[in-house]
Formats: structure tokens, C-alpha cells, sequence
């Protein structure tokens, strides 16, 4: 039997006889199916081919990026924090390699794995048992688990601590259980906000925005978006990274706050008139 991964979106299906007849995650109304159908491919085929490798990127101390290239489904960037022995993986990506397991072995491997949203768990159940760690999800989005296992834990509430200076924070949003990374130790200790896109980083780096989808431009409303950054205020953090290595390298709570403002604006008619 075979683990199919959607080509589209990167998530890896429980082991099956044949292909999946459709990918739950595409056929939403957040994401898309190719014109072209679904399309389908597996860890093996993708390891064989010898046409990717994950990059990982050394970002600021104790934080270093992984993407895979070429890039591959959604394209996102996952990231791997140190904390005083404490390894976090925050957010997935698809690819994974027996080069890319030693290379995360030598960063003293994985303790626990941490998601923002559904379209990028991908295949976070090879993740967890190839370092043997538990995986964080909200209990909001448990509905979108494609590969169940038990190294998955859903947590509930407003926020779980994972160890000392990092903690997520459910905003909501994008998805219902979308979640943040508040890393207090980060950026030299001005504190750091790993956010996927449940924060989005835009092409002006000293803002961000917030969607409900974002291949199909559908926003948020106002009132979800004062609440997210309501939620946000109260934390100490100065850098932003999202999912797609876009940074707001500085005065990142500020950003939010203004951004979430413009936003409200826009979607009430008081920014503009066109």
C-alpha cells in the first residue's frame, strides 16, 4: 500500500490500495484544485526521482529555516527552534530525506512538532516518527487530519506552553484553531512571532494582512481581524517570520496592530473610495 501526497497542497493520505478518488484540503473553498485535476505522487517517488533537497538556513541564533526546492505543493517555509535543549518544529513541509534526518540529528533533532493550520501539515506523521515527536494541533481544526496517528496531541483553550519561552496562541482566522508561535527568547530577546499565515507578511515588509483564503482572495471580517489582533496585543515579540520567508524585521507588534487597523478600514469602506 501506498502513501499518496496531493501534488497540490503536499498532504501525505493514510496508507491505500489505490489513489484517493479527491484531497479534502483542495476541494475547500481555502484552497483550490489544479485546472489541470488532482494529481498525485508519494514520498518514495519523490526521494527516487532525486530531483529535491531541503535547504535549511540558518536565520538568526537557534533558528534555522527548512523549504524544499524546487519548491513543491504550497511552497511554505518550516522552521526549527533551539530552547535551552528543547527542539521545536514549527509548521511542516513534505520532503524528507534520509540527508535531511541526519542533517536535524545534528541539530540535536526534533522534540516536539507544532502546526499553524491544516494546509500545512503535509506529512508531519513521517516527521514525528522519524524523530519520535509528539505533534500539536488545536482541536478546532482536528476535522482536517488527513493521516491520523497517535503522535498527534490536540490541545484546547487560548494557549499551550511547549517549554519555557514558547508558547502558541490560537487566533482563529484563516482556520478556526489557526495558531502563532510566540517565541520570547527569540530575535535577542526582543521576542519573535512565527506566524505561518494566519499573520501574512506582504509584499511591504512593515505590514501584514490577514485572509480567509488567499489563492481565492477571500477576506476575513472585520470584526475576526480586531478580535486576532485584540488577541496579539498583550505579547511582547518585535520580529515577524511567516510561512513564506517574508520577515517584518522590526517593531513587528506595531505592524500588526496598524495593519490590522488598514484592513478594517478597507473592508468597512472608510480607507478609499473607487
Amino acid at each position: 500500500m501506498e502513501k499518496y501526497i496531493c501534488k497540490t497542497c503536499g498532504t501525505q493520505f493514510p496508507p491505500c490500495n489505490q489513489q484517493p478518488e479527491s484531497c479534502p484540503i483542495c476541494m475547500e473553498e481555502r484552497q483550490y484544485v489544479r485546472p489541470g485535476g488532482q494529481e498525485w505522487t508519494t514520498l518514495h517517488e519523490m526521494t527516487e526521482s532525486q530531483n529535491y533537497m531541503n535547504d535549511i538556513k540558518r536565520e538568526e541564533t537557534n533558528l534555522y529555516s527548512l523549504k524544499t526546492a524546487p519548491e513543491f505543493a504550497i511552497g511554505q517555509t518550516a522552521y526549527f527552534i533551539q530552547q535551552n535543549g528543547f527542539n521545536l518544529m514549527w509548521d511542516c513541509i513534505t520532503y524528507l530525506d534520509g540527508c535531511t534526518i541526519e542533517a536535524i540529528k545534528e541539530l540535536g533533532g526534533i522534540s516536539a512538532i507544532a502546526l499553524s493550520h491544516p494546509h500545512y501539515y503535509s506529512a508531519q506523521v513521517e516527521w514525528a516518527e522519524a524523530f519520535n515527536a509528539p505533534i500539536y494541533i488545536h482541536e478546532d481544526d482536528r476535522e482536517w487530519v488527513i493521516r491520523e496517528s497517535d503522535h498527534i496531541i490536540f490541545w484546547s483553550g487560548e494557549s499551550l506552553k511547549l517549554h519555557d519561552g514558547l508558547v502558541i496562541h490560537r487566533l482563529g482566522g484563516h482556520f478556526k484553531g489557526g495558531a502563532v508561535l510566540h517565541w520570547e527568547k527569540g530575535n535577542g530577546g526582543k521576542g519573535a512571532m512565527l506566524t505561518g499565515d494566519i499573520i501574512q507578511v506582504v509584499a511591504d515588509r512593515e505590514w501584514v494582512s490577514f485572509m480567509y483564503s488567499y489563492p481565492n482572495l477571500i477576506p476575513l471580517p472585520a470584526e475576526t481581524v480586531e478580535r486576532m489582533a485584540g488577541k496579539i496585543k498583550p505579547l511582547s515579540f518585535d520580529r515577524i517570520y511567516n510561512a513564506f520567508h517574508r520577515v517584518v524585521e522590526k517593531e513587528a507588534d506595531l505592524a500588526v496592530q496598524r495593519s490590522a487597523e488598514r484592513y478594517v478600514k478597507a473592508i468597512r469602506g472608510e480607507l478609499f473610495q473607487t
